[in-house]
C-alpha cells in the first residue's frame, strides 16, 4: 500500500494540514474503524447478554466475535482468555486487586522496571503498602536498557510479581520480554506484561511470550478510545475473585449471597463498551489487512531517517538507545537549555505534533536526571516529509531561543 493511500483512510490526517507525531498516547482512526462505529449504532444498537430479541442476540455475536477475533490476534488458547477492560490502566488494577492482593504477603517482592507507565507502577505501590511487600525496581543501563545481570539480581526467590513494558513509551527501548518471563518463571513469579506500545508495531503472541498476563489499550492501535484487553491465563483467571460486582458477571443473586458467571464475564461488569469493542474488532481487521510486516517496514524507514536527521541537530539531546534493533517508533528529545513545554508549543505553530511532559513515567525522569522531555512517536501513516517538517520546526524553535541561551 503506497504512502498516499495509507493518509486517505485516515480523515483527520486527509483533512488537517499537520504533522501528527503522538501515536504513542493515541493513534489516529482509518475510516473502516469510524463506519464500523457508525454501522453499529445504525444498525446492531441493543445491550449483548440480555435480550432473546434478534437485535440484542446480533449485538452480542459481534460482541463475542471480536472477542473470538482478538484471541486468534494474539494466539490465546481460548476466548474465555480474553477480557474487555475501558483501557490498560483499567487492567493493571484488575490484576493487581484480583490476583495482588490476593497472592502478595508481607515480605513478599514485586519487582517492576523504571521505565513503567504509571499504570503499571501506581497499583502495585497500592499493593505493596497494603501486603506489607518490598517494591523493587529494575533499572536501565547507560545504553537505557535492562542488562541481564540486573534483571538477575532483582528478580529472586522472594519475586511473586513481576511488571514489565514490552516497549518503553518514553525511550522506545524493546525490552527482551521472552528472557525475562522465563527467568522469572524460574524464580516462580506470575508476570504482567505492558504491550500497549508493541502491538501496534509488531505482532504479538501470547504463547510464545508465555506471560501470565498481557495488556494493551485499543486507542494506540487504531481503534477508539474507551476500549482495553487482558489477556490471563485461563487457569490462573478461573482463581481470581471478581473485581468488580453487578450486570452481566451476576450467575445467581440471593439475599445474602451471590454467585459469579465463568469466564470471561466474571470480569466484566455492568453494560460494556460494545462500540468500542466494534472498533477494536475493525481496527484489527485493517491492522491485518496492511500486515505487520509492511508496518515495519515503512516505520523502520522513517523512524531511520528520524534519527539520522535528528542527530545531526547540535543543540538537540537524544534520549534513546544505540542499539537500533532494540528500539521503536518512539523518540524522546530536548532542544538543550529549553523547557520541552515551550518546544511543543512553538512546533504546534508550525503544525507538528509532538508530545511534552513526563509521559506518566515521573520516576524514570528522575532516574534519568530531567523533568521532562518532547517525545515524537511514530506509526505507519506517517513520511520522510513529517521528519523533514519536524526538523523545520526544531530548527525555528532554536532560533527562537539561542540567543537567550549560554553555550
Amino acid at each position: 500500500m503506497s504512502e498516499e493511500n495509507i493518509i486517505k483512510d485516515f480523515p483527520l490526517l486527509k483533512n488537517k494540514q499537520i504533522v501528527y507525531l503522538d501515536s504513542g498516547a493515541t493513534a489516529q482512526k482509518p475510516e473502516q474503524v469510524i463506519s464500523a462505529i457508525e454501522n453499529y449504532y445504525k444498525k446492531i444498537n441493543a445491550n449483548p447478554h440480555r435480550g432473546a430479541y434478534s437485535l440484542s442476540i446480533e449485538a452480542t455475536e459481534e460482541y463475542e466475535n471480536t472477542r473470538n477475533k482478538i484471541a486468534k490476534f494474539i494466539n490465546a488458547k481460548s476466548a474465555e482468555e480474553i477480557i474487555f477492560t475501558k483501557n490498560a490502566t483499567e487492567a493493571f488494577n484488575l490484576i493487581a486487586y484480583s490476583y495482588g492482593m490476593n497472592n502478595v504477603v508481607k515480605d513478599d517482592e514485586i519487582v517492576i522496571s523504571i521505565m513503567e507507565h504509571h499504570s503499571n507502577l501506581v497499583p502495585w505501590q497500592a499493593v505493596a503498602k497494603k501486603t506489607s511487600a518490598k517494591l523493587n525496581y529494575m533499572y536501565i543501563n547507560d545504553e537505557f536498557e535492562l542488562s541481564d545481570e540486573e534483571i538477575e539480581n532483582k528478580i529472586t526467590d522472594k519475586t511473586k510479581i513481576v511488571g514489565i513494558t514490552h516497549v518503553s513509551n518514553v525511550l522506545g527501548t524493546i525490552n527482551n520480554i521472552e528472557k525475562i518471563v522465563k527467568y522469572a518463571h524460574k524464580k516462580g513469579a506470575v508476570v504482567v506484561v505492558d504491550v500497549s506500545q508493541s502491538i501496534p508495531h509488531m505482532k504479538i503472541d501470547v504463547q510464545k511470550i508465555d506471560a501470565d498476563f498481557v495488556v494493551f489499550s485499543g486507542h494506540k492501535m487504531l481503534a477508539p478510545m474507551g476500549i482495553g484487553i487482558l489477556y490471563g491465563k485461563k487457569e490462573i483467571l478461573n482463581k481470581m475473585p471478581p473485581f468488580l460486582m453487578g450486570g452481566d458477571m451476576i450467575e445467581y443473586v440471593y439475599e445474602q449471597d451471590t454467585t459469579f458467571a465463568p469466564l470471561p464475564n466474571k470480569f466484566e461488569a455492568g453494560t460494556q463498551n460494545v462500540e468500542g469493542v466494534v472498533g477494536l474488532g475493525s481496527a484489527i481487521d485493517y491492522i491485518s489487512s496492511i500486515g505487520y510486516e509492511t508496518i515495519q517496514k515503512i516505520e523502520s524507514d522513517v523512524v531511520s531517517y528520524a534519527i539520522e536527521k535528528l542527530s545531526n541537530l547540535d543543540f538537540i539531546k537524544l534520549y534513546m538507545t544505540p542499539n537500533v534493533q532494540n528500539h521503536q517508533a518512539v523518540i524522546s528529545f530536548n532542544i538543550k537549555g529549553v523547557h520541552p513545554h515551550d518546544v511543543a508549543s512553538i512546533l504546534d505553530g508550525q503544525g507538528v505534533c509532538v508530545r511534552s511532559g513526563n509521559h506518566c513515567a515521573q520516576p524514570l525522569m528522575r532516574f534519568l536526571g530531567i523533568d521532562s522531555t518532547c517525545r515524537a512517536s511514530f506509526y505507519f501513516y506517517n513520511t520522510k516529509e513529517d521528519v523533514d517538517k519536524l526538523v523545520e520546526a526544531l530548527n525555528k524553535a532554536y532560533d527562537m531561543f539561542k540567543k537567550y541561551l549560554t553555550t
